[in-house]
């Protein structure tokens, strides 16, 4: 199985209030993104984390990488860099790329940590990205909320959990309708 999942940001405090996450503590928070994650990921199963996997952690980022099942791909976020250098990367990662093209025999992907407004093969290719976590507030968002090739792989818009293609694209027609009913209507 082939899954996608971006901006957990472990051990990241200030992540929960900023994008009103439903955690008390970054205890939680980490325990259960990992308990997520493990749930549904085996160790044959291939991830593509599209960054910002881990900030801010007073941990060592092999703390959290040896709990994560799955052969891993790490697509790098804005703030991956900080921990990145820290560890040895091959011995979690199968690749570690800034972009990312890729098939699964079915459709065609554009992975990248930023939503790309323009990307090879747009008219068929998917733009799978994260970084953006559940924001609408920002100018791109009317072109994001308008294609149906561009998903949101973030952890905050996914169940925050890994998901599969499919489970990608319900979750975010769900949230992009859901966004769109909840704009002010303008009347006359």
């Amino acid at each position: 199985m082939v899954y996608f999942t971006s901006d957990l940001h472990l051990g990241h405090e200030n992540v929960i209030k900023l994008c009103n996450r439903p955690f008390d503590s970054i205890e939680e928070m980490d325990e259960a993104l990992i308990h997520n994650w493990n749930r549904k990921v085996t160790n044959g199963d291939t991830v593509y984390v599209l960054g910002d996997l881990i900030y801010k952690s007073k941990k060592p980022p092999e703390e959290y990488l040896r709990q994560l099942k799955g052969k891993k791909h790490l697509i790098v976020g804005n703030h991956d860099r900080s921990w990145y250098s820290k560890c040895q990367l091959d011995s979690f990662f199968l690749s570690v790329n800034n972009l990312l093209y890729m098939t699964d025999g079915k459709r065609q992907y554009t992975l990248c940590h930023y939503p790309m407004m323009s990307w090879p093969h747009m008219a068929r290719c998917y733009m799978v990205f994260g970084h953006i976590h559940g924001n609408t507030d920002a100018e791109y968002w009317p072109l994001i909320q308008r294609s149906e090739l561009m998903l949101n792989a973030g952890v905050d818009v996914n169940g925050f959990e890994p998901v599969t293609f499919d489970e990608m694209l319900n979750n975010n027609t769900r949230f992009k309708r859901s966004a769109q009913l909840a704009e002010p209507v303008e009347t006359i």
